[in-house]
C-alpha cells in the first residue's frame, strides 16, 4: 500500500503533537525524579534543566515505525532493526544524562547499534560514489567499518554541538528539511515518511528550547538522549538515501546536508590533538562560542549557524541537480572544511572580526563587564590566572586572556596583562547587570584581601582622548611612547574552567603535604 503523499501532513501534525505532550508530561515528572541537567563545569546554563527533550524525538519515530509498519510491512525487518537501535541509543543517552558514562562505554553501545543497523536492516555504507574516474568507488570488506566510522561520528558530532538553547533541534530540522526534500525528488517514500515524523517531532522539541518573548531561557534540554538519538537516526537517512541501486543523492551530497555539525566536530578534534589534549575532553572553542564570545545574542547565534547551514545544504543540492561531478563537490566540501579548521585554530582573530561585523550590522550586543590587572611577568600572570578563575567560574560565564605587553631594550623578562571579560547571556538584563556588578565588587575585595591585587575597571577608551596616543614631553624631557598600548597587540587566549571537583582534590592535596612537610 502506497502513502498519498496529502498524508504527510497528517503524519507531520500527529507526531508534533503527541511529541509536544510528551515532553510537557516529562518536565514535571523531571523535576521530580531529580533527572536535570545541573549547571557546572563547561555547561554555561545556570537553571536545573530537564534533558528530556529526546523522549518527544523517540515517540516521534514510534508514530513513523507505526506508519511504515502499515504501509510498508514488506520491509518489516528493517524497521525492526531501526526500532531495537534507536531504544539502545536513547536509554545509553538517558543512562549518560544521569550517570555520566565514560566516553569508551558509549563508544561500545553506540558499535553495536550500528552493527544492528548494518546486519539487520542492511543499510551499510557500501561505496563512496564515482569519485574516481568513470568508476564507483566500492568499499568492498571495509563496508561495515567505514559504515561504523561514519555513523558514529554523525551521533557524536550531533551531540558535541549541543551547547546552547535551539543549536541542535534547529540544526537537525534544516538538515531534515534538506533531507526530505531529497526524499521527495526521488519518491523514496519510507525515508520521507520517517522524516516528516521527525522533523514533527523536532518542532515540538523546539517549542520548549528556543528563545522567544514569552520564554527567556529553554524549558527542556535535548540531553544526550535526543542528541545521540538524533544523530544516529540522520547518519541512517544519510546513509540510506545514497546508497542502492536507485539512490537519491550521492555519498558526497551527504556531506554538504550535515556540514556544520561535522565540521564543528572534526575541526573541535583535531584542534584538540594538535594542542596535545584528549579529543574527548570539552572545552568552550566551538563555532557557538566564538559567536557568543563576539558580543552575538544566543538567538542570532542560532539563526547565524542555521543560515550557514543552510547555505551548504543549498550548495550541495546544487551540485548534485545540476550534475557537477562528484569529485568537484568533495574537492569543494574539503575546501571549505580547511578554512572552518583555519579558523578554530586562531579564533580570536575570528572574534576580532566578527565584533567589527556586529557593529556594521548594528545588532544589540550582549553586555560585558571586566577588569584590568596591571603588568605581570608569565609567572605571576599564571598564578593570576589560577586564582581569578576559581573567583570567577562558580557563577559567571567569562573569559580570561592574557596580553603580552611591549617591552623595551632594558627590560629582562616580557610582560604581560590579565584581562576577565565577564558576559551577560540572554538573561533578564536589568537584574543581571546588578547582579554582576555586585559580584565584581566582591571580587575584588576577596582578590585584594588573599593576594594584595588592586583591580580596577576595564572600560573602553575612545583613541582620540587618549593622551598617551600623542607624544607629549613629561617635565624630566622624556616622551611616552605611542605604542605603550597598541590596538594590534598578539592576545595569547587562556579559557578558564572553572571545575569545583578538581579544586577541591588540589586544595586536599595541598593540605596533606602541608602536614607531611611540618
Amino acid at each position: 500500500m502506497k502513502l498519498d503523499l496529502s498524508e504527510l501532513p497528517t503524519l507531520f501534525v500527529v507526531s508534533m503533537i503527541l511529541a509536544g505532550l510528551t515532553i510537557r508530561l516529562a518536565i514535571p515528572l523531571a523535576h521530580a525524579c531529580g533527572i536535570l541537567d545541573r549547571p557546572g563545569q563547561h555547561k554555561q546554563h545556570r537553571y536545573l534543566t530537564p534533558f528530556t527533550g529526546g523522549t518527544g524525538i523517540f515517540v516521534a519515530l514510534l508514530t513513523a515505525l507505526c506508519f511504515l509498519a502499515g504501509y510498508h510491512p514488506e520491509q518489516s525487518e528493517k524497521w525492526l532493526g531501526l526500532g531495537i537501535s534507536s531504544t539502545i541509543i536513547f536509554v545509553m543517552g538517558f543512562a549518560d544524562d544521569i550517570l555520566q558514562l565514560h566516553y569508551k562505554i558509549r563508544l561500545v553501545v553506540q558499535a553495536i547499534v550500528v552493527l544492528i543497523m548494518t546486519l539487520v536492516s542492511k543499510v551499510v555504507l557500501a561505496d563512496l560514489g564515482n569519485l574516481l574516474p568513470d568508476e564507483t568507488l566500492a568499499l568492498a570488506a571495509f563496508a561495515i567499518p567505514f559504515t561504523l566510522f561514519a555513523t558514529v561520528g554523525g551521533i557524536n558530532a550531533l551531540n558535541m554541538i549541543d551547547g546552547i538553547d535551539g543549536l541542535s533541534g534547529s540544526l537537525s530540522l534544516m538538515s531534515l528539511i534538506l533531507l526530505g526534500t531529497v526524499a521527495l525528488v526521488a519518491d523514496n517514500q519510507p525515508n520521507l515518511m520517517i522524516i516528516t515524523a521527525l522533523a514533527g517531532g523536532t518542532t515540538s522539541f523546539l517549542f520548549f528550547n528556543l528563545r522567544y518573548p514569552l520564554q527567556p531561557r529553554a524549558k527542556v534540554f535535548l540531553g544526550d538522549n535526543g542528541s545521540t538519538l538524533l544523530g544516529f537516526l540522520i547518519a541512517w537517512l544519510l546513509i540510506d538515501l545514497s546508497q542502492g541501486s536507485n539512490r537519491a543523492m550521492t555519498p558526497v551530497t551527504a556531506l554538504w546536508l550535515f556540514s556544520i555539525p561535522l565540521m564543528d566536530a572534526i575541526s573541535i578534534m583535531l584542534r584538540r590533538i594538535w594542542q596535545h589534549k584528549s579529543p574527548f575532553e570539552p572545552d568552550h572553542n566551538h563555532l557557538h562560542h566564538i559567536l557568543l564570545n563576539a558580543g552575538y545574542r544566543i538567538n542570532d547565534v542560532v539563526f547565524a549557524i542555521i543560515s550557514v547551514h543552510l547555505l551548504f545544504g543549498i550548495v550541495g543540492l546544487t551540485g548534485l541537480y545540476l550534475g557537477m561531478p562528484e569529485l568537484v563537490m568533495l574537492a569543494g566540501f574539503l575546501l571549505f572544511f580547511f578554512g572552518y579548521f583555519y579558523l578554530s585554530l586562531h579564533p580570536w582573530s575570528l572574534i576580532t572580526a566578527l565584533r567589527h561585523l556586529h557593529t556594521f550590522l548594528g545588532l544589540v550586543p550582549t553586555q560585558n563587564h571586566g577588569f584590568f590587572l596591571g603588568s605581570y611577568t608569565p609567572e605571576e600572570a599564571e598564578n593570576l590566572v589560577r586564582m581569578i578563575s576559581k573567583e570567577l567560574r562558580p557563577s559567571l560565564d567569562s573569559l580570561i586572556h592574557v596580553v603580552k605587553n611591549k617591552t623595551s631594550a632594558h627590560d629582562e623578562k616580557n610582560q604581560y596583562a590579565v584581562v576577565v571579560n565577564m558576559r551577560l547571556l540572554d538573561a533578564n538584563i536589568s537584574m543581571t547587570k546588578g547582579e554582576i556588578e555586585n559580584f565584581v565588587a566582591s571580587a575584588q575585595e576577596r582578590i585584594n584581601k588573599h593576594c594584595g591585587v588592586q583591580l580596577r575597571p576595564f572600560v573602553k577608551r575612545n583613541p582620540q582622548n587618549d593622551r598617551r596616543k600623542q607624544e607629549q614631553s613629561d617635565y624630566s624631557g622624556n616622551r611616552r611612547t605611542t605604542d605603550r598600548r597598541k590596538d594590534n597587540q598578539k592576545l595569547l587566549i587562556f579559557e578558564a574552567i572553572y571545575d569545583q571537583d578538581s579544586i577541591a582534590e588540589q586544595n586536599s592535596t595541598n593540605n596533606q603535604l602541608n602536614k607531611e612537610n611540618s
